[in-house]
């Protein structure tokens, strides 16, 4: 075999065996270019769906403390200012701010009747009509009542209480707001002594509606009354109960 021939063999075995490795490198990188793709991809994958559930997780809990926060709102909208009757309302929105507004005025018909606790009544002799006493009941209480409709007063010992001067009679019961007073006139006694069973009393007591009595404090040396004793309804200016 001739050197040529050697050489040539020699040249062909190399290039396969260099064909060879090259092959081999190129397959190795392409394995270890493909394990970093795919872990790559296996990581974000995994950390998607966490962080959309977390997203997600985060998203309910602001709406439900949203919606929490606009029904607090409307909540504490719903009372309103009146103490008796009053209207209220109250709104929330979704974004947790709430308002409420509220009116009230007061119902008439919680209007209570007077108390001796709450009413003072005083006795005072005028001049003109003569024989006659003005009554002043004064309401000293917080709360605005209304007096009976007449002073049933008891002077001394009397069994019965005096009739009343019906022509006097107002147009509505005599209501008394705090601080102010209503009035009446009472009759003690005939101008002329014409009436008979005079005698004088020192003591006089005047019921209330809701059972509660006043006792009212006379002039010194009490009044003299006889068989012509009556007394008005009570009323809202002095001028209409000494008649």
């Amino acid at each position: 075999m001739s050197v040529r021939t050697i050489r040539t063999r020699l040249f062909a075995a190399s290039t396969v065996a260099l064909a060879a490795l090259a092959l081999t490198a190129c397959e190795g990188g392409s394995d270890t270019g493909a394990d970093s793709p795919s872990s790559s991809t296996t990581a974000t994958a995994e950390t998607k769906p966490s962080t959309a559930d977390s997203a997600g997780t985060s998203g309910d809990n602001g709406s439900n403390g949203t919606d929490a926060q606009g029904d607090k709102g409307g909540s504490s909208g719903s009372s309103g200012a009146g103490e008796n009757n009053g209207t209220a309302g109250g709104s929330g929105n979704g974004n947790g701010n709430g308002s409420g507004s509220g009116s009230g005025t007061q119902d008439k018909g919680t209007l209570g009747k007077c108390s001796a606790s709450a009413v003072k009544v005083t006795a005072t002799e005028v001049e003109r009509p003569v024989n006659h006493l003005l009554l002043t009941a004064t309401n000293t209480g917080s709360k605005s009542c209304y007096l009976p409709a007449y002073p049933q007063a008891k002077f001394g010992e009397a069994q019965s209480v005096p009739p009343v001067f019906e022509e006097t009679k107002p147009q509505a019961v005599t209501t008394l707001e705090p601080g102010k007073s209503g009035y009446a006139g009472v009759l003690l006694s005939a101008a002329d002594g014409s009436a008979g069973n005079g005698h004088t009393v020192n003591t006089l007591t005047i019921p209330f509606g809701d059972g509660s009595i006043a006792t009212v404090s006379l002039p010194p040396g009490g009044v003299h009354v006889d068989d012509a004793l009556q007394v008005t309804y009570w009323q809202s200016t002095m001028d209409n109960a000494l008649y």
